[in-house]
């Protein structure tokens, strides 16, 4: 030690100076948290909005007047919420998950990968940060991929999940619509849950009236509740429809995919594009078919890259089109511009078994979202971004810690009601104790 002259004195006040600044962190963050567990606890019985409509979410304001949707698959699955499984939508026939790199990644039957990791879509903190992302980056509303109301396969998983982020929308203010994917009614026939598809078809419209179309924030287009038909691959005769639509009260706005509006007849409004080969398809449906049609929503897209043939699900599409490092995604999103569509769907959130997701990925980041950012014209960035993923991620790492998730429903609430400095502001205060 020859050299060192140590003074203890210097040391000891320097450690107590440390040690009054952590407990000083500590009281200050003790005191927040017990604030805003108080709050949930006595002042919020009812969950974020109260009742009262200025605790309610605010709407994001943007410079470009389009109405934005994405689609939305409700279909992932894991171990915690599927009897100890992954679900098929992440591990197709050849993935295990449980099968960890050094880096932390999962197998998964995807070329990407969730910033988040794979999920399950009935996780209310999953789908807490989707829909504030979403919020954020200026999408109004989310098209569902919706398999039927039927107890067969996996579909009841489906419905499941899909409820868990409709029970969501209002608290976030964004709305929702379904695509019916009227394939299953061949399932719904061959397992004996119903005497005919029609019949089955039916039963899942009565469904639909019943427990979606009357809630405020299901989508509507002139006046009538929208509703998206994945073909129709099954029911391809207009009598068809007018006979499953029979049972309902209320007409929807029925929309086939792009060229298919004759299998609907009169029962149909329009139609919406799709991704298929290359950009061209857009170009031709804006340019050739919107004009026919009283509704027309427009597709936009990041690339398309199927996992099917390596996860065992088949030869695949045979088809790539290219992400591009993000040119894709702005050279679609410039063409519905351009052909001033008044609807767009984005193609898709969170499909990743054909890589048209959107949401934040290791590979591309947040990039797709302040691409929508900039084209929707929100005041918003990257920076909002980030503060959601932390959100999440403290949701996360707080998990049983019921003052901490009071102190995040908090400023879940801010986020909502888009007071984002004080959501920033709190944020930061948990992250430097979770």
């Amino acid at each position: 030690m020859a050299g060192i002259h140590f003074n203890s004195s210097i040391f000891s006040s320097k450690l107590n100076h440390r040690r009054m600044k952590r407990l000083l962190l500590f009281f200050t963050l003790t005191m927040i948290l017990a604030f805003y567990g108080c709050s949930k606890d006595e002042d919020k019985p009812d969950g974020p909005d109260n009742g009262n409509p200025d605790t309610g979410p605010v709407p994001v304001e943007k410079t470009n007047p389009m109405k934005i949707y994405v689609h939305y698959m409700p279909w992932f699955e894991t171990p915690a919420t599927n009897n100890g499984s992954w679900g098929q939508h992440w591990t197709m026939s050849t993935r295990n998950p449980e099968i960890v790199d050094e880096n932390g990644i999962r197998e998964i039957a995807s070329y990407y990968y969730p910033v988040i990791g794979p999920y399950a879509s009935s996780d209310k903190d999953v789908i807490e940060y989707h829909l504030l992302m979403m919020k954020y980056a200026g999408i109004d509303g989310l098209i569902i991929d919706w398999y039927g109301s039927f107890d067969v396969y996996d579909f009841p998983l489906n419905k499941r999940n899909t409820e868990a982020v409709i029970d969501m929308m209002d608290q976030v203010g964004l709305t929702f619509a379904l695509t019916y994917e009227d394939w299953t009614l061949n399932s719904i026939v061959d397992q004996g849950a119903s005497t005919g598809v029609i019949e089955a078809a039916k039963e899942d419209m009565e469904y639909v009236e019943r427990n979606y179309f009357n809630l405020d924030s299901y989508t509507e287009i002139n006046n009538k509740p929208l509703l998206t038909v994945f073909g129709p691959q099954v029911l391809q005769e207009p009598s068809q429809w007018t006979e499953v639509l029979s049972g309902i009260s209320k007409d929807p706005a029925l929309l086939s995919l792009w060229y298919e509006l004759s299998d609907l007849g009169s029962n149909g409004s329009g139609e919406f594009a799709w991704v298929y080969e290359d950009n061209t398809h857009c170009e031709n449906f804006y340019k050739s078919r919107v004009s026919t049609l009283d509704i027309a929503i427009g597709g936009a897209y990041p690339g398309f890259r199927d996992y099917y043939q390596d996860g065992g699900w088949g030869d695949g599409q045979g088809w790539i089109i290219d992400h591009n490092e993000g040119a894709t995604f702005e050279i679609t999103l410039n063409l519905a511009q351009e052909a001033q569509i008044e609807y767009l769907q984005i193609i898709t959130w969170n499909d990743f078994g054909e890589g048209t997701m959107i949401e934040p990925t290791l590979e591309f980041g947040f990039q797709y979202l302040e691409n929508l950012q900039s084209f929707s014209g929100t005041p918003y960035s990257l920076d909002e971004l980030e503060y959601i993923l932390k959100q999440y991620q403290l949701r996360k790492s707080s998990k049983g810690n019921s003052s901490a998730q009071n102190a995040l429903d908090h400023s879940f609430d801010l986020l909502r009601q888009l007071k984002t400095d004080e959501a920033k502001s709190l944020l930061d205060s948990l992250d430097q104790i979770y």
